[in-house]
């Protein structure tokens, strides 16, 4: 009997998370249940887990998955790859699903328009070495961004040499072109030299642009069939291959017929010659549209300071701002860009934050406050101690954002990407058919009219500009939103934002500023309002809550000495008493003041009044009798009323979502023209919130701090949270609001809107076009060299479409 031999492969796993050694059991146990999981055996000590398995049952992703389900994490390494060598949509498409296949790589993207690929791989399983040979493999050359340098510098070498084989191209093209001239009979009365028509002349123009400069088709083309797949390359190669030789067979006749010196029958060679020139032309004008598209990020790095003046062994000395370590003392003069992120030792200034904030208005900083690297230090000299440096600075985070999100796919692509996979096999096929209908059927016999009705297809088919449409919108989009302070995480965030018809608003620290100030102070008739003041002073100094900060900052702001405290006792739930000079001071609520006998009906009514307008009112009693009362309110950001109602005019509903009692809820609510409000909800409750308006089959996006919204921002559509210049990589959050500003909302719905719409665009024109240009030259219509123009157009006019949303105003 015939025994099957089971094909095993084994994988390592970095599990992070582990706490103890019954994580270890669980997660081992969670594996070994796996169907087509032979064995899994997980270290504790080393924090791995090593697994044979049968890859036709299962897969790595789907055993990392699962560790994730147990409640513990993968760690995978990233690494950024600039690829050389492409050409076309379709070598993006087959670089990606080749790196997607390999074995230690859970997710590679590959973005054509920036010409880079981002692989997430398993460090045990494969390394960046192994990554670039594979790709080398396909033809290709990927370079590690650390390798690379500068990458703009890469593309000016690239761009350069591309403009020197164009001037070549075009001065050996040029009278292959006015040759051509003679084919059309309303254009002979235009002078022709002899020479120009002569079969060998043409044949020595010809060869050089055929060969010298579009070698780099033919490469790539071999490369793609090598690797069973086809690319813009394997058409261009076939196109201008078969005018080239159909061209050279009719010289070698006509001389063996012993031909005139000086004319010779009509010839291909500038169909070919022509072609190549006009794709180097469209290549080029690609290049320098797709370099635009990624200026966002070259405008963010131009706001980095070059060089810091640091402290060290006691003198100041300037280095590049790459050197600065955390915990330098930096020096930074008036006028000066702040190197890096850090807090103020010395010094007092005010700092123009506008980068970050949008915020015009320079802020004041003295001692102990927080500076951001590439923010201006307007006019005073200021000792920095440098906390964050490098990668870890605010706006490196920025640029790193803006970057992934500039180098992910949105889900839409994912139709250009199967189209174009399959494309150019569709296209030659319908080029011999095309061609096979011509010389049998249409004009029998004629071999060189059905050969040009066959290259125009070759031509016009490139799926360029189809490969274009996604990643150039994409990068404009999410480049034009960062400039605005709407930092999108991914491309699938910039699409799925514009679906969004519901808007939930955490209250405090979103609508509101989230740090309340002290705003009425009422005092009865029998005692000084000074006084007063320092006896509330006096008692809420000691408190931990954080209305009392606010009461004892607004005492302090207008001048008060606030003296000790004799003795002190918080009462929860109820308020505080303390002694103050000999005197018993009591704050806080109606409960308090019955507690201890202190008679205050009087001041119920202006109280209640007080908290219907959205203050927090505490009633204060000196000695056992009512002395007065002071309020403290959460105030509204200035521009939450016009930000809800330019949200309401895109049709979105406005949710306001809060802790706080429904009384103050549904005055800020009010204030903003907020109708819908859920009160007295728990942070965890927020994220059941959501879920209930999922279920509604609503499209919701929560805006929160971050902080405690974390588990609503993570369960809606689309989670934003509201950053404060510095904590920009919020993981909970789909999209980060910089400015802390809520019309930074409308603004990113507005955008991820105008992106979709320019991406609907580019691909209704892709193909389209491609739908249109293919018939069109299979009747005849389209004269190759017309077809060539036509393809090289459509793929500029892609990116010149995308690179509208960078001039797209709010």
């Amino acid at each position: 009997m015939e025994t099957t031999q089971l094909k095993t492969e084994q994988t390592s796993l970095d599990i992070t998370g582990m706490t103890c050694a019954a994580c270890a059991n669980r997660i081992e146990k969670g594996l070994n249940k796996l169907d087509g999981v032979t064995e899994a055996n997980v270290n504790f000590a080393m924090e791995r887990a090593t697994v044979t398995y049968d890859p036709s049952k299962i897969k790595v992703t789907q055993m990392e998955q699962n560790v994730q389900k147990l409640g513990y994490g993968v760690a995978k390494e990233v690494v950024d790859l600039d690829l050389v060598g492409m050409f076309c949509a379709a070598c993006a498409v087959k670089i990606e699903k080749v790196l997607n296949k390999t074995p230690g790589v859970t997710n590679a993207v590959v973005n054509f328009a920036m010409e880079t690929a981002r692989v997430e791989y398993n460090k045990l399983d494969v390394s960046i070495t192994d990554i670039q040979q594979r790709v080398e493999k396909l033809g290709y050359k990927a370079v590690t961004k650390q390798e690379d340098g500068d990458p703009s510098e890469h593309r000016e070498k690239a761009i350069s040499a591309q403009k020197r084989k164009l001037l070549i191209s075009a001065i050996l093209s040029l009278p292959l072109l006015w040759s051509m001239v003679s084919h059309f009979s309303f254009l002979s009365w235009i002078w022709m030299p002899d020479l120009f028509m002569n079969p060998w002349f043409q044949l020595a123009l010809a060869t050089p642009v055929q060969f010298y400069i579009g070698k780099q088709f033919y490469v790539g083309a071999y490369k793609s069939l090598r690797n069973k797949s086809g690319n813009m390359d394997v058409l261009i190669s076939l196109g201008t291959s078969a005018a080239y030789f159909y061209s050279l067979y009719l010289t070698i006749e006509w001389a063996l017929n012993g031909g005139s010196i000086h004319h010779g029958p009509a010839m291909y060679y500038e169909t070919s010659a022509v072609l190549i020139t006009l794709v180097i032309l469209g290549k080029l004008f690609e290049s320098l549209a797709k370099g635009r598209t990624s200026e966002a990020i070259k405008t963010l790095m131009g706001l980095q300071a070059k060089t810091a003046l640091v402290i060290r062994d006691g003198q100041e000395i300037t280095i590049p701002v790459e050197e600065v370590l955390a915990g330098d003392v930096v020096v930074v003069k008036p006028g000066e860009k702040i190197p890096v992120d850090g807090e103020v030792l010395e010094g007092t200034s005010a700092v123009d934050e506008s980068m970050l904030t949008g915020e015009s208005i320079p802020v004041d900083k003295k001692a102990g406050d927080n500076v951001i690297g590439a923010t201006i230090n307007k006019n005073g000299r200021l000792k920095v101690k440098a906390t964050k440096v490098g990668k870890e600075t605010a706006l490196a985070q920025i640029i790193k954002v803006v970057e992934e999100a500039q180098g992910s796919k949105a889900p839409i692509q994912r139709v250009a990407d199967v189209i174009s996979g399959i494309f150019v096999p569709i296209v030659v096929g319908i080029a011999v058919l095309a061609f096979v209908v011509w010389f049998f059927w249409v004009t029998p016999g004629e071999f060189a009219n059905a050969l040009e009705k066959a290259i125009a297809i070759l031509v016009i088919a490139c799926p360029c500009a189809l490969g274009l449409a996604t990643p150039t919108s994409i990068m404009a989009g999410s480049g034009r939103a960062a400039e605005l302070g709407v930092l999108f995480k991914g491309g699938e965030h910039l699409e799925s934002t514009h679906k969004i018809d519901t808007i939930i608003l955490d209250k405090t620290g979103t609508v509101t500023n989230g740090k309340p100030v002290l705003t009425d102070v009422l005092v009865e008739n029998n005692i000084d309002e000074g006084t007063f003041l320092r006896f509330v002073g006096a008692a809420e100094k000691d408190s931990e809550h954080p209305l009392a900060e606010a009461i004892v900052s607004g005492i302090v702001a207008k001048g008060i000495e606030i003296p000790a405290t004799e003795q002190f006792e918080a009462i929860p739930g109820f308020g505080i008493r303390a002694v103050v000079e000999g005197k018993e001071v009591l704050a806080g609520t109606r409960k308090l003041m019955a507690r201890f006998n202190v008679q205050v009906e009087h001041a119920l009514e202006r109280m209640t009044q007080m908290e219907l307008d959205g203050k927090t009112a505490m009633l204060i009693a000196v000695d056992g009798q009512y002395a007065g009362l002071v309020a403290v309110a959460d105030t509204i950001k200035e521009t939450s009323k016009e930000a809800v109602t330019r949200l309401k005019q895109m049709g979105i509903e406005v949710i306001m979502i809060t802790g706080d009692n429904e009384r103050t809820a549904m005055a800020i609510a009010k204030e903003v023209g907020i109708e819908h409000v859920r009160a007295e909800v728990l942070p965890e409750g927020k994220a059941e919130e959501v879920k209930k308006l999922q279920a509604q089959g609503k499209k919701v996006a929560m805006v929160g701090d971050g902080i405690n919204d974390a588990p609503a921002l993570a369960m809606a559509d689309i989670g934003m949270a509201i950053g404060t210049g510095t904590d920009v990589a919020m993981e909970a959050a789909d999209v980060t609001l910089m400015r802390g500003d809520l019309n930074s909302i409308p603004d990113a719905i507005y955008m991820s809107r105008k992106t979709m719409t320019n991406i609907r665009q580019n691909l209704f024109w892709a193909l389209g076009y491609n739908t249109l240009g293919i018939p069109i030259a299979a009747l005849g219509l389209l004269a190759p060299w017309v077809a060539g123009a036509a393809m090289a157009l459509s793929s500029v006019s892609v990116v010149l479409n995308a690179l509208r949303l960078q001039r797209m105003k709010v």
